[in-house]
């Protein structure tokens, strides 16, 4: 069994307030795991406005499967316009 373990690093630049900050958060992990059938959530800079860490993983019987995946939800939230990617880091278990 392998587990992969994605941390996401993001800003939200128009974020005025932590209801803008979480309504774009919430918006966007729930299209993660629709899309991608992945565990997700909001894992540090909870109080934060304008930054927020999001934590992704996925189970499976494949390193490379693993990775592929986050690795496409890496794409998918780099290309996600409420949002900027500013680092993330993949971990197999």
């Amino acid at each position: 069994m392998h587990i992969g373990v994605l941390t996401l690093s993001l800003s939200i630049g128009y974020a005025d307030s932590l209801k803008d900050k979480r309504q774009a958060i919430k918006s966007l992990v729930a299209r993660v795991r629709n899309k991608f059938n992945v565990s997700v959530a909001e894992v540090d800079d909870l109080d934060a406005w304008r930054r927020a860490t999001v934590g992704v993983t996925v189970v499976s019987n494949s390193a490379v499967f693993a990775t592929q995946v986050l690795q496409k939800v890496i794409d998918y939230v780099d290309n996600d316009a409420n949002v900027v990617l500013d680092d993330y880091g993949i971990e197999l278990l």
